[in-house]
C-alpha cells in the first residue's frame, strides 16, 4: 500500500513543474485526493456496499471538485492535474499512466444498464482540459486527446484526436502524432505539429481549384490567339480569360 502511494506522489513530481515538494504534493493536489478517495469507494462499491460507495465519491466531489464514479476502475500513477470539473462514469476504465486534465468528461451513450456504457482508456493516455470522450469504445496507448475535442469514436494507440467531432492524426512509425523537434520526457496535451486533416483536405481542394482555374485560364488565351489568326474572334464574352480565384485568401482562413 505505501508502494502505491509513493508511486501516486512521484507521477505528480514527474509530470507537474508545478510541484516542488512531497508535502505540496500530498496536502495541496486534490487530483490525488480524489484517487485516494476513490480507492476505498471502488472497494466498497465492488464489495455490493453501493451505498457508502456513492457516498464516499460524493464526498470526493464535495472536496475536490472531481466526480469519479465508485464503479469505475482507476490504474496506477494515473495523474488528474488540477481537474476541477471532471466527471468519469460508471463502466469507464483509466489505465496505468494517464494523465486528465479540468474539465474532462469520460461518459455515456447509452440509458441501459449493466451495458458498458463509457470508454476505456489504455495505458499512458493524456485527455485535455474541456475533452469529451464518449461511449464505450477503446482509446489506444499513448494516445492523446485535444483540448476541447468531442471523441465518439475509438482512437488507435499513439495517435492524437482534436476536433469536433474527433478527427484522428494517426501515430507515425509506433510513435505518437503529437512529436516535437525534441521529444520531452512527458508531453502534455492534445497538440500536434501535423495539420488538422479537414484543413488539409480544405487546402488541397483550393490548391487544385486555383491550379484547374490557371489551366483554363491558359487555354482560353490559346483559343483566343489562334481564334484571331484563323477565323476572328471565337471566344465567348463570358470566358474566363484571367485568374481570379482566390486561394490565398481561402488558405488563410483556413489556417496554417
Amino acid at each position: 500500500m505505501f508502494a502505491r502511494l509513493r508511486s501516486d506522489i512521484q507521477c505528480v513530481l514527474e509530470r507537474d513543474p508545478a510541484a516542488r515538494s512531497v508535502w505540496e504534493v500530498v496536502t495541496c493536489y486534490p487530483g490525488l485526493h480524489a484517487v485516494w478517495l476513490h480507492r476505498p469507494a471502488h472497494w466498497c462499491w465492488n464489495h455490493g456496499l453501493k451505498w457508502p460507495g456513492r457516498f464516499i465519491s460524493h464526498l470526493a466531489r464535495w472536496f475536490t471538485g472531481i466526480e469519479i464514479h465508485p464503479g469505475a476502475k482507476v490504474g496506477e500513477r494515473v495523474f488528474f492535474d488540477h481537474a476541477m470539473g471532471v466527471v468519469v462514469g460508471e463502466t469507464a476504465e483509466i489505465g496505468d499512466g494517464c494523465t486528465i486534465y479540468q474539465g474532462v468528461t469520460l461518459g455515456g451513450t447509452s440509458l441501459y444498464k449493466g451495458t458498458k456504457r463509457h470508454p476505456t482508456l489504455g495505458r499512458d493516455v493524456v485527455v485535455s482540459a474541456g475533452a469529451k470522450v464518449l461511449g464505450g469504445f477503446e482509446v489506444g496507448d499513448g494516445a492523446k486527446i485535444g483540448s476541447n475535442a468531442v471523441v465518439i469514436k475509438p482512437v488507435p494507440a499513439g495517435a492524437t484526436a482534436v476536433g469536433i467531432p474527433a478527427r484522428i492524426i494517426p501515430s507515425k512509425t509506433g510513435e505518437s502524432a503529437d512529436v516535437t523537434e525534441h521529444r520531452p520526457k512527458f508531453e502534455a496535451y492534445g497538440i500536434t505539429q501535423d495539420d488538422d486533416p479537414l484543413s488539409q483536405a480544405m487546402r488541397g481542394l483550393i490548391d487544385t481549384t486555383a491550379s484547374q482555374e490557371h489551366q483554363i485560364a491558359l487555354l482560353w488565351c490559346a483559343i483566343e490567339k489562334l481564334a484571331t489568326v484563323q477565323t476572328g474572334d471565337c471566344v465567348p464574352v463570358d470566358a474566363a480569360r484571367k485568374e481570379c480565384f482566390e486561394a490565398d485568401k481561402l488558405n488563410q482562413l483556413v489556417g496554417k
